[in-house]
């Protein structure tokens, strides 16, 4: 392939499938995060208690904003760890719905939730396979990394530091979901805790590999989707604080998490935001 057959514009594929998984996160969030108690009567299968679909909904409210904003800046180069995050997490999903389909709502009388239990297998089956070809795509055309904005040493302290326990942490809901009694602040089934460690373990694996980059100049979008997970799962703890297990480890590591990666978040994109010294010097007069 030429140099002139390279580009960082997003590719049409990639707008629309970007396009579309954006308005299935806003969807979610409002069946999840804002119908948190209804899940029986409107979402693909019952969440109890409230307090995970919520948990849940504050994930796909953030996947809103790391889509949208990815979408909106075209660049491929900031966009490829999104896209990446979204693979991971959807390719699981896929797999804890596969082995749990006896939870879905796929045959009940009820019209709204089985359209949505049928809707959310089709999407989970489609959208990892077209964010895997997308993904193929831009890589082929991409063009060569330009000069990188180095992170400052707090910062890949606190990305290694929170990327490793959101993915032990998300492991471990994963792979063996009896563990939500001790590593969990409130119940949670074994289709539930698969579908958190979804987010912990694709959110860690963001963290992994915006270290490994090393590039400030990447970290805009995702900072402010991090951020916005932070901000969210305070709400859901404070919501729903009557089936936290307030005195549990679970609990004080939970807020000690939510609190940091909202702080994180927002102190990265305030460092990516900055301008660099030799670009300072030469604006001014």
């Amino acid at each position: 392939m030429t140099s002139q057959d390279r580009t960082d514009r997003l590719l049409l594929p990639t707008r629309v499938l970007l396009a579309l998984f954006a308005g299935l996160t806003t969807v979610a969030v409002g069946a999840l995060f804002v119908r948190a108690a209804e899940t029986d009567e409107s979402f693909a299968w019952t969440i109890d208690p409230a307090a995970t679909a919520a948990f849940l909904g504050a994930g796909y409210a953030s996947g809103t904003v790391l889509v949208l904003l990815s979408w909106h800046g075209g660049s491929w180069a900031r966009t490829r760890i999104p896209l990446v995050t979204i693979l991971v997490f959807t390719a699981l999903t896929l797999t804890a719905t596969l082995a749990h389909l006896d939870r879905f709502h796929l045959a009940v009388d009820l019209l709204l939730p089985r359209f949505a239990a049928w809707f959310w297998l089709a999407v989970y089956v489609v959208v990892p396979v077209g964010m895997t070809v997308v993904l193929v795509l831009q890589q082929r055309r991409a063009v060569p990394p330009g000069p990188r904005r180095p992170l400052p040493a707090w910062l890949v302290t606190l990305l290694v530091v929170e990327g490793l326990v959101l993915l032990v942490v998300g492991s471990a809901l994963y792979l063996a979901p009896a563990t939500a009694e001790l590593l969990w602040p409130w119940p949670l089934t074994p289709l539930t805790a698969r579908v958190v460690g979804s987010w912990l373990v694709a959110y860690g694996v963001a963290a992994a590999l915006l270290v490994r980059a090393g590039d400030l100049d990447l970290l805009r979008v995702p900072a402010v989707a991090y951020a916005v997970l932070g901000v969210l799962q305070l709400v859901v703890a404070g919501r729903f604080a009557d089936v936290v297990r307030w005195g549990s480890a679970s609990a004080l590591v939970f807020l000690v998490m939510a609190t940091a990666i909202a702080a994180t978040g927002s102190a990265a994109f305030v460092a990516a935001e900055a301008r660099p010294a030799p670009l300072r010097e030469a604006l001014q007069p």
